[in-house]
């Protein structure tokens, strides 16, 4: 296993046909933490209810290993998004030992402080016009239906790597771009002045860190198309994995190869380091 401080997951979407539960697994078997966060739309409450409830046994799955690690000492902590907004009726309890809050401040071993939330209320769209969110929300399905498709019929003809459709769409779509940078300029604005060091949410399935004006911008992305999470080591830097197929071959092989040990993190991910905090 490759041991690190903290990990970060948002939008996993479980109970949807579109969450790559599978792949998860093969991330949280690799990785143990002291801390878990996750980071909004980890339930589908949209998907269930309005396209019936897809459960899995992977995703089943996820959710029992999720709970064992916080009966086992690990701090799981749940802020909810807007997929699985009725979690936020009980912000304050717990549940099997997870943490509910509407938004956390978790500190890095650096000293850092960054603010967990989901980042929909940021979003003008799912705020102010429901139905527009929840009309876009069917097309993405549709989207990320058509790119299983895709994917069954690479693998058929024995093209290799992992093509995403709705990655595609976003890079290409002008008003996708747009968006999403709209939605992080916003996030930033309003988390600039509550004297934390950076912001770390989800919702826009747009995985990033960067820093903007000293203040850092973390998005976990989402386990739908990208299947990206946030890694926090043990010295408070944050880094980014890409937790595809290759990664996924690259650490099975480096643990049949080496046996019990720490992997390397280039096996499976890029680390995208911040600029240096200055002295208080």
């Amino acid at each position: 296993m490759r041991s690190v401080r903290s990990i970060f997951l948002s939008d996993i979407h479980l109970g949807s046909r579109a969450c790559q539960a599978e792949r998860l697994l093969g991330f949280l078997r690799h990785h143990e933490a002291e801390n878990i966060f996750l980071v909004g739309d980890i339930i589908d409450f949209w998907a269930m209810a309005r396209r019936g409830v897809f459960w899995s046994r992977a995703q089943n799955t996820v959710v029992q290993k999720i709970l064992k690690r916080a009966r086992h000492g690990v701090n799981v902590v749940l802020v909810p998004g807007n997929h699985d907004e009725a979690l936020r009726e009980y912000c304050g309890a717990s549940f099997g030992d997870i943490r509910v809050a509407n938004e956390y401040v978790h500190t890095a071993a650096d000293g850092r402080r960054y603010l967990l939330l989901h980042g929909d209320e940021f979003d003008v769209v799912t705020k102010y016009h429901r139905w527009l969110a929840l009309a876009g929300d069917t097309a993405y399905a549709l989207v990320v239906r058509l790119n299983v498709l895709l994917s069954w019929a690479r693998r058929s003809l024995g093209i290799p790597g992992y093509w995403s459709l709705s990655g595609y769409a976003k890079r290409k779509v002008k008003s996708a771009v747009s968006f999403i940078f709209d939605f992080e300029e916003s996030v930033l604005r309003n988390v600039r002045g509550r004297g934390v060091d950076g912001v770390i949410c989800g919702h826009i399935h747009a995985a990033a860190v960067r820093s903007v004006d000293g203040l850092a911008y973390i998005n976990c992305g989402d386990w739908v198309d990208s299947c990206t999470a946030i890694v926090e080591h043990q010295d408070g830097r944050m880094e980014l994995v890409h937790w595809n197929h290759a990664a996924e071959l690259a650490a099975a092989a480096l643990a049949a190869a080496t046996g019990p040990v720490p992997m390397t993190p280039r096996a499976v991910a890029t680390p995208l380091p911040l600029p240096e905090r200055e002295a208080a």
